[in-house]
């Protein structure tokens, strides 16, 4: 075993242990930080490259929070099971929006909106969007549009620079090249042509793969300059838009889909954003993203009880409600939070590297004279807070309880909330990922540190009681790190985010309590059964990552997931592997998911939910050129206490196996991933199957 190996919660290791191999074409990083020690610092750059301006010349605390309102649909259809069907037409749009305090200049963003006249009055510019409400077994209809046009009807081009150098959509390369790694004569330039979009509700369970989101189901604008040698949709489009034929009775056409959700889960705080292949990162931190809350049901708010009275429980609220009026007049104690970091340019608008060098100094030799892409950057932390759009604003809370529905929307950063850091406050957890814990988790009680971890698209729901706060401005920090997090506690196995910038989140002002809280305290709150489900069968997976073969150099120009034989031997796969996740339907199995990697990583699986079963210290060796081997041989312990529910994104710890158990009932081709969106844009993310190979599928895309 390494004697460097490094476990959560002990200090970094002194050297680092590189593994390189040639005949695989991959270099192995054997638990090393992705990008090493380094991290993107605002140093002077010998070679032009831009700068984000400083974010502590930004004034915090001058704009009030957005509180997303609820979506417009735009009508009740039947259905062929007899159901009515909530239908929503949303689009992606550009718009100007205010995420600078006014004194700044506005930034332009991209976000979700309805389509339909009559609903102007809600034709609200803002990033994140509208908060889709979905009844508990009501179907949900969406048509997603791209709409990334501007007024003459051509083609927008991305906000943010777009490395054409790695494995993705590829329009440029027509239906032949789509959906590739294209090749250069000579280091190629940020793409600029016109931009893919497709829509994953990330949390959807049971949605036919159709209507799932599928990274190659992506489809450009329906706008009057598209080339006629680019593709217009992605290798998947067609088959899934047979299938919702077949399926719905719905048509898709150009420049959009139309795609329908069960919501026949437990009740749950979910989200959806664009999940395009390749471009995921660039697309998500332009803007689009929005809510998605599944209410009612057996799981629902009114299954929770009461325990001093065994009658139903109050939980904190009004939340936003379909028709509340623009800006709204109620006081909402509900409230969805969607925590991000961006970073800007001095004139408003968002900035984001365009050169790798900005994350590590590695200027090269970039594709195709080496191995590095141009523009691509392992992580990217931004150095502003924003929060529903807004950086670091300002809420007005009483003395009494609320609930937060939080989201961590950032791209690579892992936030650690402390709200025992806000005098007086009591706050518990009550739900995750897929609903209700199976108890409330208090996380400001004796012995408890008062924090609470969010890694990248991990959910939270959260009372917070602010009747014994001061009345006053308190802030809401986060102690998570400026860079790649690998677990541990802050400023003992990493320094916590600066306390100038990232390490504020919002203020909250505390006023007097108006009228009676009728909510019942969280410790009296029996929550919804949480059920287990009955063993089946293993498969062993493996996180890696690619270090560069350019020699003398020490550069991570990939990250990707494997498989782990019956040995322990790890392979690593690529995008465009066949399908080594196959499940039959309807089967039990436990995945055990091996990190070799120094970073903690954020485990992704689309169409289930899962329960977490726990942890295990790993060893990992090299035997052999190149070749890995992990076995499982040290401490075992159990899930943490806001992971005793259902979950669909699971934090995989250094040096560790994280064993995750889920259940697949529906057929069909999905993917998992790493939803640090660097890495599931450059190779960290796999197909997996449902079931046999479809009829008709595309082959020679995972139809293996």
């Amino acid at each position: 075993m390494d004697d460097d190996v490094r476990m959560p919660g002990s200090t970094r290791p002194s050297r680092r242990t590189v593994l390189r191999t040639g005949g695989a074409g991959f270099g192995l990083f054997l638990l090393t930080r992705l990008g090493g020690d380094s991290v993107a610092v605002e140093v002077p750059s010998q070679s032009g490259m831009s700068l984000p301006m400083d974010s502590a010349t930004i004034p915090k605390y001058a704009a009030a929070l957005l509180v997303p309102p609820v979506m417009p649909r735009t009508a009740l259809v039947p259905s062929r099971g007899g159901k009515n069907i909530e239908h929503y037409v949303i689009a992606v749009r550009q718009f100007a929006q205010q995420v600078l305090p006014p004194a700044l200049p506005a930034t332009t963003v991209w976000g979700y909106g309805p389509v339909d006249p009559q609903f102007r009055h809600l034709e609200i510019s803002n990033a994140p969007s509208l908060t889709i409400e979905a009844g508990w077994d009501r179907p949900v209809r969406v048509t997603w549009v791209n709409g990334l046009v501007d007024d003459g009807g051509h083609a927008l081009p991305h906000l943010l620079p777009l490395d054409p150098t790695l494995h993705w959509a590829n329009p440029g390369g027509g239906e032949a090249g789509r959906d590739s790694t294209p090749t250069f004569a000579e280091a190629p330039g940020a793409y600029t042509g016109p931009v893919p979009v497709v829509t994953h509700v990330h949390g959807a369970v049971g949605v036919g793969d159709e209507s799932d989101g599928y990274p190659e189901a992506w489809y450009l604008p329906d706008a009057v300059d598209i080339p006629a040698d680019y593709a217009t949709r992605g290798t998947w489009y067609d088959f899934f838009a047979g299938k919702a034929a077949d399926l719905h009775g719905v048509e898709w056409g150009p420049g959009r889909a139309t795609f329908q959700y069960p919501n026949d889960q437990r009740a749950a705080t979910l989200w959806y954003h664009d999940h395009t292949l390749g471009i995921t990162r660039a697309n998500v931190y332009a803007g689009p993203a929005g809510f998605y809350l599944v209410r009612g049901g057996p799981d629902g708010d009114d299954a929770v009880r009461d325990t001093r009275t065994g009658r139903p429980a109050v939980l904190p609220g009004p939340a936003p409600e379909r028709n509340d009026r623009y800006p709204s007049n109620r006081r909402y104690r509900e409230i969805p939070l969607a925590i991000q970091d961006r970073s800007f340019n001095a004139d408003g608008s968002l900035f984001y590297p365009d050169s790798r060098e900005f994350f590590d100094g590695v200027t090269g030799p970039y594709i195709p004279a080496g191995d590095i892409p141009p523009v691509w950057n392992p992580e990217f932390f931004g150095n502003a807070i924003i929060v529903n759009g807004t950086t670091w604003p300002t809420l007005e809370v009483e003395q009494r309880r609320y609930r937060f529905r939080l989201l961590n929307g950032c791209n690579s950063r892992f936030l650690i909330l402390a709200f025992g850091d806000i005098p007086g406050a009591q706050a518990w957890q009550i739900g995750s990922d897929g609903g209700f814990l199976a108890a409330p988790v208090p996380l400001t009680a004796a012995g408890a540190d008062g924090r609470l971890l969010l890694s990248p698209a991990e959910r939270a729901d959260v009372v917070v009681d602010f009747t014994q706060v001061p009345t006053g401005a308190h802030v809401l920090r986060n102690l998570g790190p400026d860079e790649p997090f690998g677990g541990g506690e802050p400023d003992e196995d990493f320094d916590a985010a600066d306390p100038a910038t990232t390490g504020q989140v919002m203020q909250l002002r505390v006023v007097p309590r108006q009228g009676q809280d009728r909510s019942t305290p969280p410790e009296f709150l029996e929550l919804p059964t949480v059920t287990d489900l009955p063993p089946g069968s293993v498969r062993r997976l493996a996180l890696v990552e690619e270090m560069s073969m350019e020699p003398g150099l020490d550069a991570p120009v990939a990250a990707l997931l494997g498989t782990v034989d019956d040995d322990g031997f790890v392979h690593p796969h690529l995008w465009h592997d066949e399908v080594s996740e196959n499940p039959d339907v309807g089967t039990v199995e436990t995945w055990e998911v091996y990190n070799t990697t120094e970073d903690a990583h954020p485990i992704h699986v689309h169409e289930v939910m899962f329960r977490v079963l726990g942890r295990q210290v790993v060893s990992v060796t090299e035997e052999g050129m190149g070749h890995l081997r992990v076995v499982a041989d040290g401490e075992v312990r159990g899930p943490e206490a806001g992971e005793l529910g259902w979950k669909d994104t699971v934090i995989a710890y250094p040096g560790e196996v994280t064993r995750i158990r889920m259940r697949f009932d529906s057929p069909g081709q999905f993917v998992w991933h790493c939803h640090i969106l660097e890495h599931e844009d450059n190779e960290m993310m796999r197909p997996y199957r449902i079931g046999p190979v479809q009829p008709g599928q595309p082959m020679g895309h995972h139809g293996g």
